[in-house]
């Protein structure tokens, strides 16, 4: 019995409502009616509805009513009592009468304090549940598992006690025991030497450690004093890094200026490309058309040339339709004449054409004036090609002429005998 237990118990059987004075002197010496009525009174408290036999006159009943109470609060409560304390009524009881008035003095705060906080209880939140319900699945498994493992170890307790009482009827080696004993004493000695050994390293290892610590610090002081020293020191070229940092901010300014005129000459440069480009594919275009309008204009021309022969060969058909052989032999000859003359025109007209390409290629220019130059240059060709080919039409009539008047002189020459020198010619 301690004078801590003594009081706490006094002090709870008083805040219980116990109606006799307990005194830190009643439990001196042995005090069984006290001890009983204390008993009967704690376990009328916790289960009004118990019927216990409070007789203790006799050593019988008093055995019986100590037996009584204990097997109760063992089954009931869960609390196990020595019954040879509680039998005693001696200083040692008052550990025993404590945990039944620890329990009834639990059950009353609980009681005031759900009683006090009855208005701020706040309303029952299923979802914070959901954790402990996870956490109450898992135990209720595991205790499930747990009883059906107990209840197998339980069923091979019949065949475990006969073992273990074998085992345990059996003497002991002394020897072995004694062998074993040395062992571990000798295992933990060499475990205590190593500890000792090893804390003295450790000591050793912080002394140094100490001592590195030290000069740490020494020298971390010493560069601060040298730190502060040169910070108060201006450096000699200190002057000429200011005026060469100036220098180089101006150089900077300046670089920048530079970068962005090259930029926007670049720029310019770029743009005007793109534009003489778009000059060039254009006079190109225009070019290509002019070509192909000369080919057109050619073309055209070659092809009324071709109806004005076909024209006038017909024209001279009809005019000899008499038989005249060497008439015909004439005018075959200078039909070839005035073909071979045609050819010789037509390849002038396009060496001529080939030499106007030439010079409109390389009189191609940078401006619109030039441009402009150059169409009436092609307009002066095209007129100079329409004069070639009146001039054409004009030879071509000639020899219609001349073909005519072959016809007249051959008409004479047959009616005058010309016959047999036109037939020596054929």
């Amino acid at each position: 019995m301690s004078y801590r237990e003594l009081r706490a118990f006094t002090e709870k059987m008083r805040c219980l409502g116990y109606p006799r004075l307990i005194s830190m002197e009643s439990f001196r010496m042995p005090n069984f009616e006290l001890v009983s009525d204390v008993l009967l009174w704690l376990v009328r408290n916790y289960d009004p509805n118990l019927d216990i036999p409070d007789d203790t006159g006799t050593e019988q009943e008093r055995v019986m009513f100590i037996k009584s109470v204990a097997t109760y609060m063992a089954t009931k409560a869960h609390i196990k009592l020595n019954t040879r304390k509680l039998y005693m009524a001696d200083g040692y009881v008052v550990k025993e009468l404590l945990k039944i008035a620890n329990v009834l003095y639990e059950a009353s705060t609980t009681k005031a304090s759900e009683e006090e906080d009855i208005v701020t209880v706040p309303p029952l939140d299923i979802s914070s549940k959901i954790p402990q319900l996870k956490t109450c699945r898992l135990l209720a498994t595991e205790i499930t598992e747990r009883g059906a493992t107990l209840y197998d170890l339980l069923g091979k307790e019949m065949e475990l006690r006969d073992i273990r009482t074998a085992v345990i009827s059996r003497p002991f080696d002394l020897r072995t025991m004694e062998t074993a004993v040395s062992e571990s004493i000798t295992n933990i000695q060499d475990q205590i030497a190593t500890t000792r050994a090893a804390m003295e390293n450790l000591a050793t290892d912080e002394m140094s450690l100490m001592a590195k610590i030290e000069k740490k610090k020494m020298d971390l002081e010493r560069a601060e004093k040298r730190l502060k020293s040169l910070a108060g020191v201006r450096p000699a070229y200190m002057d000429e890094y200011e005026k060469i940092e100036v220098e180089l901010a101006r150089l900077y300014e300046v670089y920048m200026e530079k970068f962005r005129n090259l930029t926007y000459l670049e720029q310019q440069l770029d743009e005007y490309n793109r534009q003489e480009q778009d000059k060039f594919e254009e006079t190109e275009m225009t070019l290509k058309q002019m070509q192909s309008r000369l080919r057109e204009e050619e073309l055209r021309l070659l092809r009324g040339d071709k109806e004005m022969r076909a024209a006038i060969g017909g024209y001279g058909g009809a005019e000899s339709a008499r038989p005249k052989r060497p008439n015909a032999a004439g005018r075959r000859s200078q039909s070839l004449i005035l073909r071979s003359d045609s050819e010789s025109d037509g390849e002038e007209r396009s060496d001529v054409d080939e030499s106007e390409d030439v010079s409109m290629m390389s009189d191609e220019g940078d401006n619109e004036d030039d441009l402009m130059m150059g169409d009436d240059d092609g307009g002066q060709d095209l007129d100079d090609l329409d004069d070639v080919g009146e001039d054409d039409d004009h030879i071509i009539v000639d020899n219609d002429d001349e073909d005519e008047e072959g016809s007249l002189g051959d008409d004479d020459q047959f009616g005058d005998g010309g016959m047999s020198g036109d037939d020596n010619d054929f």
